[in-house]
């Protein structure tokens, strides 16, 4: 008997032992999977831009990062061309790519709590498939049944404080009830800084926890060299230096893919990055019986004219995205909602709004007249799928919520869509 009992401890030992080397060796093929799926970005060849002093990377020439394989009598460095270059920097001519690293998670200082985040630095041209695969397996993500893709003013804007409230509650109250995941640009400025403060306000009240993806630009980032290291755990200040030109990530998020196109201090790598996702996502099955994919709703709040032709990108989607403007945020958003509110079925304005709304336009972005012109027909184009554009108004349809707003515009797209 007791040379059993002995044999059963040995044999449980010996099953805990095997747990531990089975789940370190799937970590190990894990982190092999990352490295050799995802890559970074590095610029290999300085080719000054029209400031002579800067890479047409972005990075000063005189800081320039050395990169192996560079001019040997160097040791090692990037190719400097001193002539004018007679060909403009790209990402795939001028930049290199290497396995990443740096991905593990984030610690965010400060605060009552800490805030923690999955992070990974990826090149701007990752497969979509392989990205959602990470999200999904080593982030342990559910897929989502809503995708809601926030768009917005980059620089700092203020709301009005009822509408702010408003649209933070709805749309969180939306991915709660939902099972959504947010995107956002992921760093605390503009519109994802409202974002931010609606998900800190919700995890302040509740444990529930929402699916908040920053996707931003690595290059963008303050003091991202603390981010660099293989399946790390890493601190991270959210404390920004008023000085930098670079910005700090949105504490609030829980997750964050950091496109890196080999620039320094420029948005841009992100973008085609992200829409690939969403539409990745969107095929992706969550009814397989109904065949349904992932629905996507645009959510717009205030915005340049960058956030008009995004508008216009998501309509022209197959299938389309709906879009759901914030009237009363400012500039993109409020041009877009005049505009729908005043247009006939036709999709057309009359001469007298036609008129008031090129004002405008040139008003709020200090254009000429002609640039002007280039974006009112760009509202246009919008408006020929206006039925696809869901418009929120404070205090209007009796006290209609953002919530409803979204789910309105997820109806009419679906609507649209079997058509």
């Amino acid at each position: 008997m007791e040379g059993r009992g002995r044999r059963g401890t040995n044999g449980s030992f010996k099953r805990s032992s095997i747990k531990r080397s089975a789940s370190s060796s799937s970590q190990k093929t894990q982190r092999a999977w990352i490295e050799r799926t995802f890559q970074k970005r590095e610029c290999m060849q300085i080719i000054p831009s029209k400031d002579a002093s800067r890479c047409g990377c972005g990075q000063l020439v005189s800081q320039h990062q050395s990169v192996p394989g560079g001019a040997p009598e160097e040791g090692g460095g990037p190719v400097v061309q001193l002539e004018a270059p007679a060909e403009r920097w790209t990402p795939p001519k001028h930049t290199q790519s290497s396995g990443t690293d740096a991905y593990g998670l984030i610690e965010f200082q400060g605060g009552g709590h800490v805030n923690k985040a999955m992070y990974i630095r990826v090149s701007y041209d990752s497969k979509a498939d392989s990205l959602l695969h990470l999200m999904v397996k080593d982030w342990e993500l559910e897929l989502p049944t809503l995708l809601i893709s926030v768009h917005g003013g980059l620089q700092n804007f203020e709301l009005p404080p009822k509408l702010k409230q408003v649209f933070g509650k709805g749309l969180i109250k939306a991915a709660v009830t939902t099972g959504a995941w947010i995107f956002t640009g992921g760093v605390s400025t503009g519109v994802i800084r409202h974002v931010g403060d609606a998900l800190k306000d919700h995890s302040s009240k509740s444990r529930g926890k929402v699916c908040a993806i920053g996707i931003a630009p690595w290059g963008i980032i303050e003091n991202k060299e603390d981010l660099i290291g293989r399946d790390v755990t890493r601190p991270y200040t959210t404390m920004s230096n008023p000085l930098s030109k670079l910005s700090v990530l949105n504490s609030s998020h829980s997750h964050f893919l950091l496109a890196d196109n080999g620039t320094h201090g420029k948005y841009g790598a992100e973008v085609r990055l992200r829409r690939q996702l969403e539409k990745h996502i969107a095929l992706q099955k969550i009814n397989t019986r109904l065949g349904q994919g992932v629905p996507v709703v645009c959510l717009i709040l205030e915005g340049g004219p960058n956030v008009i032709s995004i508008v216009l990108e998501s309509l022209r989607e197959e299938p389309p995205v709906p879009v759901v403007i914030c009237d009363g945020s400012g500039r993109a958003s409020d041009i877009i909602s005049f505009a729908h509110r005043y247009c006939g079925e036709d999709g057309l304005l009359s001469d007298s709004v036609k008129e008031q709304l090129l004002v405008t336009i040139q008003k709020t972005f200090t254009y000429s007249r002609s640039q002007a012109q280039q974006i009112f027909l760009m509202v246009m184009e919008c408006m020929k799928k206006r039925a696809l554009i869901t418009v929120f108004r404070m205090g209007s349809e009796g006290q209609q919520d953002i919530e409803m707003s979204i789910l309105t515009a997820l109806l009419k797209g679906d609507s649209l869509i079997k058509i």
